[in-house]
């Protein structure tokens, strides 16, 4: 074998454990939004069936499945290497030269960004699959219909994953291919667009979401240049200290107008289509941020339903980052000089040093402690009927154990019971009202009871008086305290329709193993093997 065809793959390797060398330990990354447990159990809610909306459908289905046979720490440290692997590795592969320095900048230039650094700590990892998924769906997208599913596949675990591949598979295929792209988007994403459409929860947000989660300006140069340098997050508290490098927006200007001209020599038009989704990413990204922006993002959130996907713009511009990555890949390889290749591979780590060592040491796997697990055996073996609700009644938590980190309540994956937890989100102080109609009748004080909860689980470690007065004490512990509630305990609200949802995942789980065996099988092998024949 030649050692040149380990070079681009040994450099995808060395920059995913530069990133997460510190963080492949057993244990857990817990940070925002990221929460992994031992085992997640299969319940409604997975499903997209329960009162909240299907915002993390179908991932909490497939991770209740694969960690009933892998550990769920397993589990995540595959996940965050796979993406952080494949991602510039299929940019590698995309790019339209054989040039080892060219492929190794186009790597780089994809999989060491701030987006990646941002979402990581905000523990959005199904979008670090989406992202690390765009490059093999654009390849996929002008091959057979098989493979285009399975390069779907890592994309598609929440709604924005979901959008993000569907639309590089119809972009990248072209018009000559919406026969195929279209279907398959729809299939894939059916899981949690049937759940979202059939639901009975209130699916329009509230307009003062949109200027909380606009776009922020990382330094001088403002809002939309951080955004065409990939950053510009919302939450300023998971932004890498670099991004404030007073250069940054000089840099950004460069790398984009070289990019820009990288592009154009690219001559094939699956090219210069992404490259207008990247322009449409970037466009909707920075939308909230500029003048009159942020009124029409503001009305579409609020008046069409499942318009709340576009309150977090900035997470769009994850388009852009493949044609970014290509065009400046293809405008170094035209220079044809080791000097310059040297510096486009290394100035995107010197500018983002802090995405290495799990984000600077801010990121290190921990273990729950033994009262997690304590409390879910006892609502495994207790014959008492009825949900869980979380104190104190919110969406987030700061543990001691856990370094008093900002992280997502793990209750709803811990536990075999659906559990209710506060959905009202807080940016900068401002409260945004959530969505599920049960949680807005616990904090209205309504009798738990008449809303299917049976139990109460006190969370210690978040600051909050909570009222237990009434409720009887089944277990308590240094972290968790667990309460049954008196008296007769009601059948949780309704969801959206079974029938539909389970048809909707059906066909989805069906497509892909369709196109597993076909890839598998002869007949698909021989099929492949005949198109390439006729190119």
């Amino acid at each position: 074998m030649n050692p040149r065809v380990l070079v681009v793959p040994g450099v995808c390797l060395g920059m995913a454990l530069l990133v997460l060398g510190p963080l492949l330990g057993r244990g857990f990354v817990l940070t925002y939004d990221m929460v992994f447990t031992p085992r997640q159990f299969l319940l409604a809610d997975a499903f997209g069936l329960g009162s909240a909306l299907p915002r993390s459908v179908p991932a909490d289905a497939v991770m209740a499945a694969v960690t009933s046979l892998v550990p769920g720490d397993l589990v995540q440290q595959v996940l965050l290497f796979g993406a952080l692997f494949a991602g510039p590795l299929g940019a590698a592969r995309l790019v339209p030269s054989e040039a080892i320095g060219v492929r190794v900048v186009a790597a780089v230039s994809y999989g060491w960004t701030a987006y990646l650094a941002e979402r990581l700590v905000m523990g959005h990892w199904p979008y670090l699959l989406a992202y690390a998924a765009l490059p093999w769906v654009v390849t996929a997208s002008r091959s057979g219909t098989a493979r285009l599913v399975l390069a779907c596949v890592p994309g598609i675990l929440t709604p924005t994953g979901g959008i993000l591949v569907a639309g590089a598979a119809i972009v990248g295929g072209g018009t000559r291919r919406l026969r195929v792209t279209v279907p398959v988007a729809l299939v894939l994403n059916a899981p949690w667009l049937v759940a979202a459409l059939s639901h009975t929860a209130n699916s329009l947000s509230t307009e003062d979401g949109v200027a909380a989660f606009a776009a922020r300006g990382e330094t001088w140069g403002g809002p939309v240049l951080s955004v065409l340098g990939l950053g510009g997050i919302w939450n300023a508290e998971v932004v890498p200290g670099s991004r404030g490098n007073p250069v940054l927006p000089v840099v950004t200007v460069l790398t984009v107008a070289v990019a820009l001209l990288g592009l154009r020599e690219i001559r094939e038009r699956w090219a210069r289509r992404i490259t207008l989704l990247g322009a449409f990413g970037v466009l909707l990204a920075a939308l909230p941020t500029v003048p009159g922006g942020g009124e029409l993002l503001g009305w579409t959130v609020a008046n069409v339903p499942g318009g709340g996907l576009l309150r977090d713009s900035q997470k769009w511009v994850a388009w852009w980052a493949l044609p970014a990555a290509l065009g400046v890949a293809m405008a170094v390889g035209r220079l044809n000089r080791k000097a310059v290749l040297a510096a486009a591979v290394a100035v995107p780590v010197l500018l983002l040093p802090d995405f290495a060592f799990g984000a600077w040491g801010r990121l290190h796997p921990v273990e729950y402690p033994a009262d997690w697990a304590a409390v879910r055996d006892i609502l495994a073996r207790d014959d008492r009927v009825g949900d869980v609700v979380t104190m104190p009644f919110g969406a987030f938590r700061q543990f001691g154990w856990n370094a008093d980190r900002t992280q997502l309540d793990p209750a709803p994956r811990f536990l075999p019971r659906s559990t209710v937890v506060d959905d009202t989100l807080y940016v900068n102080g401002r409260a945004l009202a959530g969505e599920d109609p049960r949680a807005a009748a616990v904090r209205r004080g309504e009798p738990l009871g008449r809303l299917g909860i049976g139990w109460v689980l006190v969370e210690r470690g978040t600051p909050s008086h909570v009222d237990t007065a009434g409720l009887e004490p089944v277990y308590r512990g240094r972290w968790l305290d667990l309460y049954r509630v008196g008296g007769p305990v009601g059948d949780p609200p309704d969801g959206p329709p079974v029938a539909p949802v389970l048809v909707a995942f059906v066909a989805a789980g069906s497509l892909i193993l369709f196109s597993l065996l076909w890839l598998a099988l002869p007949t698909g092998r021989l099929t492949a093997l005949h198109r390439r024949g006729q190119e």
